[in-house]
């Protein structure tokens, strides 16, 4: 496989994990659609304007789209990755105590579902004085049904800036588990967004590793939610 082939399979996998169509990303980027194809047949003898571009339309740095890390090619976000009602695949817990909540998403997320944790967390973190409650969020489970991976698509992304602002930025810090040095990405550019860059630690590792460091962030030994 030649480098315009190897370069055009790496941008389907990223567009296609975080449930973008070639479309949405031709927009997000500026570029026209035919030539978003082109550049995934591996057509394009693309120019470091537009895979600058096109970095940014996926949220990642030029340097990431050329790293080992790699992904199914197959398109996130259909309706076979709901299935399984949000209700079960979210999770969330208060320790009063060291004044830490915690909570844990299994799979997608829609908007909608980002509202509901909106609603229902912020009435856990307004009971608390602002900067006084840590937040631990893992993510290592958002998954598509085929197993692989998958980041925040770019509804849910948008919403994510708006539940930030209105619960994580009323908190102390938040320490995320993510599931690919992409969601660290990717999480990196939502809280630059949403203004809260500087209380945020987004972690990617072998669990053991990953757990230990937030559990040392956080100034816990353990967490009955997150293990």
């Amino acid at each position: 496989m030649d480098i315009r082939s190897e370069f055009g399979l790496r941008v389907r996998e990223l567009r296609a994990r975080s449930g973008m169509s070639q479309e949405l990303l031709a927009d997000r980027s500026g570029l026209d659609r035919t030539y978003i194809s082109g550049v995934e047949r591996g057509e394009r003898n693309i120019s470091l304007v537009n895979i600058e571009k096109i970095a940014a339309a996926l949220n990642v740095s030029i340097e990431y789209l050329f790293s080992s890390e790699r992904f199914s090619a197959n398109l996130a976000y259909q309706q076979k990755d709901f299935k399984v009602p949000f209700l079960e695949r979210f999770k969330f817990h208060l320790d009063t105590d060291r004044k830490i909540l915690a909570f844990q998403v299994n799979g997608l997320l829609t908007g909608e579902n980002v509202d509901y944790m909106s609603r229902t967390l912020l009435g856990i973190t307004s009971a608390f004085s602002q900067g006084e409650l840590n937040i631990f969020v893992d993510h290592r489970e958002m998954k598509a049904s085929d197993g692989e991976p998958v980041v925040y698509s770019p509804e849910v992304a948008e919403r994510a800036v708006q539940f930030q602002q209105k619960v994580i930025s009323w908190g102390k810090q938040a320490v995320v588990l993510c599931n690919s040095e992409f969601m660290v990405h990717q999480m990196n550019h939502v809280t630059t967004i949403s203004g809260i860059r500087d209380k945020a630690v987004h972690l990617y590792g072998k669990d053991k590793e990953m757990i230990g460091r937030a559990y040392e962030l956080l100034d816990i030994n353990g967490n009955e939610l997150i293990k």
